[in-house]
């Protein structure tokens, strides 16, 4: 092992111990380095603990670039997520792991065979101890500053730790519960970085006041659609009505779109489609249908509850027979049961929000090693970088992808600062 150019402290400094942050130390550590893992928290990796309902939904069983979202170049995004593909990845956890996945056929994610995910949290501090990192918690950043040809990492209690090189992992603003702060996101514009428009992404939306409060607990599977500027997002998956509003991954997914809305001050229609019948599928239905009432037919559609709601909504008694339904009570139906108009008027912000959305201009971060363009040695990952993905494993797959790369990097440009510095 090389000896750093500061001669009592480590080469890498990470910064979060995070899923980004925990493999930026594997690999710094792996590839040579004296690493530090530095967490604000008493243990760390608090959104692994509560992903996937606890099971940690690890990664996506496939996956294309266009299904994340970003500001930044789609070339620059590409590269990044191809610089540890997904079936590496995979094997990473199970073979270098020891930690088989599971596929949820009905999702497509992948989960621990033990369904725990503190099993996947706690295997990640393991093997970068074993590494040989040395990870500090309760130990709070607050400044990261040049000196010389390294930096100086500032800690809350006013201890100062030299490095050759710093990986930001800290994260973005999202579930701030789990210790998520922004520090990342202030400290990259205090050093001159392009941040774009940062907002809660993957959050639930809400009505002011609740029209649906009473339907709270019910759940299906829908189509969402949300006209564009350019096209139209369209989401698919599980529904659920809240207390306050809407869930569910379809709606987290699609999410982004409403409030990115609010914040330009801007209407934005979200139509739902309650099952696998389209409109001309309902209009067909209702008109042919031999015998029967239309609220038997809906319950055999719908959740019972929910049928109930939209007949209330399109002024049709439940007990009318199918025979009598005229022209224009079919047509509201149709509208109801195929484009329903989602009556959102906010979201849940970053309180209760997966990820971060906006961040750190990606055309400002080298792809290869994640270093930053503007100061060599710092380096950036995970959620403070502008781009996420839906619901599913995607987010996970860019904090191991870009982690890994920031980590090998980080390591690379300590080595040829030692050797500079010893030269």
């Amino acid at each position: 092992m090389h000896q750093s150019a500061h001669r009592n402290g480590p080469d890498v400094v990470v910064i979060g111990a995070g899923a980004a942050g925990t493999m930026a130390t594997i690999f710094a550590a792996r590839a040579g380095a004296r690493a530090v893992l530095l967490e604000r928290t008493r243990d760390g990796g608090r959104k692994i603990l509560i992903s996937g309902g606890g099971r940690c939904n690890i990664l996506p069983s496939r996956m294309t670039p266009s299904q994340y979202v970003t500001a930044s170049s789609p070339n620059t995004l590409r590269r990044m997520l191809f610089s540890w593909p997904l079936d590496e990845q995979r094997s990473f956890f199970e073979t270098e792991l020891g930690m088989p996945l599971d596929l949820e056929p009905e999702t497509g994610k992948l989960f621990p065979r033990s369904n725990r995910a503190r099993d996947v949290r706690d295997t990640l501090l393991a093997v970068a101890r074993r590494a040989g990192a040395r990870l500090s918690f309760g130990a709070r950043v607050i400044d990261v500053v040049r000196e010389g040809e390294g930096w100086l990492v500032t800690l809350e209690d006013g201890a100062g730790i030299r490095a050759d090189t710093v990986v930001v992992a800290s994260g973005g603003l999202s579930v701030p519960a789990t210790g998520s702060d922004g520090f990342g996101l202030t400290l990259a514009r205090r050093l001159g970085h392009t941040v774009h428009d940062t907002y809660p992404a993957l959050t639930p939306l809400t009505a002011t006041p609740p029209p649906h409060a009473h339907l709270a607990g019910v759940s299906l599977d829908v189509r969402l659609t949300a006209p564009l500027t350019k096209g139209r997002a369209t989401t698919q998956g599980g529904f659920l009505f809240t207390h306050r509003g809407y869930s569910g991954p379809a709606v987290l997914d699609i999410s982004h779109h409403a409030v990115r809305a609010r914040m330009e001050q801007r209407q934005q229609d979200i139509r739902v489609r309650w099952t696998e019948l389209d409109a001309d599928g309902w209009d067909t239905l209702l008109r042919d249908a031999a015998s029967g009432t239309v609220g038997s037919l809906l319950r055999r559609h719908l959740p019972a509850r929910l049928a109930d709601t939209l007949l209330a909504e399109g002024d049709v008694h439940d007990d009318q027979s199918l025979a009598t339904l005229r022209r224009e009570q079919r047509r509201v139906l149709v509208t109801l049961l195929a484009e329903y108009p989602l009556p959102w008027t906010g979201d849940e912000g970053y309180r209760k929000a997966e990820v971060t959305g906006g961040g750190i201009a990606l055309g400002e971060v080298d792809p290869h090693t994640l270093e930053s363009r503007l100061h060599p040695g710092l380096f950036w990952c995970g959620e403070v970088l502008d781009a996420f993905g839906p619901i599913g494993g995607y987010n996970f797959l860019w904090a191991w992808a870009t982690g890994r790369a920031a980590g090998i990097g980080a390591a690379a440009r300590a080595t040829q600062t030692a050797q500079t510095g010893d030269g």
